[in-house]
């Protein structure tokens, strides 16, 4: 398998090489997820008022600790007084979340929750704003991230184009993912909550008992911002240890942080320097048994274009052959999870970076 074509006839086509196989952790029973509803009901609703006056408490971390609560015994032989764990978002995290991320201090899918790519984030705008480097939510940074701050939530009505689909669940193997026609979203409510860098947990959160194939219905949303970077992009610095992702402009002033899933220790991601290729949006998908050493596959299959695509919905081709920089259909699993060798980011992420990027752009792996 060879590295994508950068012509213009071809440029959407991408040869998974390195980066592409799925997650080591991931489902290969071949079953197709399980559609989400598009109706959610009123349990731990969240109102705009208390997200927009969020403030910040010493008491308060990114990490949202977890409450337990008893469970009742569904099998024979389960513990009824066993605590199931649970969580729930919290507005001055939802807050912060919006801020960091509309500063372009991505802390990948907004859930209100925190942990480790929100502290990073937050660290990531603590040394860009001179603070002490903590990654800690503190009061030093809610102020400077709310200071003279627009709304963080917005109300949008949904339009026939969020609703018109073809929307389908996406089947767990290469296999089965090669006889669709198209890796789209499983649903309007997927396909929402991906355009406001939001989970569908926290989105159902927002809007208790909305439908979210109603056109005309309109719900609260994250208020995040679509403006391309301020400037080109002239270097990457991709952190292994740190699963971050940075960009320059040619004076070196940073323009972007996002967390990433980059590589794994069977499948290490590229060291030293590389360079940028070219750009291929909306790639197909190509696996190759002979040119990859993962997977069991036997013949070589064509995933079609989508946002569930394995690589998401943009490629940046690098010059070390059969790497990239890619989107992901799973963006609540940014650098949670394993990849096979690229460095993958959440689709809006991807897409803002790839917008900005041009064949020759430094990328330095550490």
């Amino acid at each position: 398998m060879i590295r994508p074509s950068l012509a213009s006839a071809l440029l959407a086509s991408v040869a998974l090489a390195a980066c592409g196989a799925p997650d080591p952790d991931a489902d290969s029973s071949g079953q197709a997820a399980a559609p989400v509803s598009t109706r959610v009901g009123a349990t731990g609703a969240l109102s705009m008022e208390a997200i927009e006056g969020a403030v910040w408490q010493p008491a308060a971390d990114t990490t949202a600790p977890a409450a337990t609560r008893p469970t009742t015994p569904t099998a024979p032989g389960e513990d009824p007084t066993a605590p199931e764990t649970t969580t729930a978002p919290r507005p001055e995290i939802i807050r912060a979340q919006i801020l960091l991320d509309r500063a372009r201090f991505s802390p990948g899918s907004i859930d209100g929750l925190g942990g480790e790519n929100t502290g990073q984030a937050i660290a990531a705008f603590e040394k860009a704003n001179d603070l002490p480097v903590d990654g800690e939510l503190d009061e030093r940074v809610f102020g400077a991230l709310t200071q003279g701050a627009a709304p963080v939530l917005t109300r949008y009505t949904i339009t026939a184009a969020d609703v018109a689909g073809p929307f389908r669940p996406v089947p767990k193997t290469l296999e089965a993912q090669a006889e669709l026609s198209a890796l789209n979203y499983a649903s309007a409510f997927e396909g929402l909550a991906e355009k406001f860098h939001v989970t569908e947990a926290l989105l159902s959160a927002l809007n208790p008992d909305a439908n979210f194939e109603e056109v005309g219905r309109t719900i609260v949303v994250p208020a995040v911002s679509a403006r391309p970077l301020p400037a080109a992009v002239a270097r990457i610095e991709v952190n292994k240890s740190e699963s971050s992702l940075r960009a320059f402009d040619a004076e070196g002033v940073l323009l972007a942080f996002y967390p990433a899933t980059i590589g794994s220790t069977e499948r290490p991601a590229p060291t030293g320097r590389v360079t940028v290729v070219g750009v291929a949006p909306e790639p197909n998908y190509t696996y190759d048994p002979s040119r990859v050493t993962y997977g069991d596959g036997e013949r070589r299959l064509v995933i079609a274009a989508g946002p569930n695509n394995p690589v998401g919905s943009v490629w940046i081709d690098l010059s070390k052959d059969t790497y990239g920089i890619h989107g992901t259909p799973e963006p609540s699993k940014i650098a949670k999870t394993a990849s096979s060798g690229c460095v993958r980011l959440t689709n809006w992420d991807a897409e803002q970076l790839a917008a900005a990027v041009k064949p020759g752009v430094e990328v330095i792996f550490s």
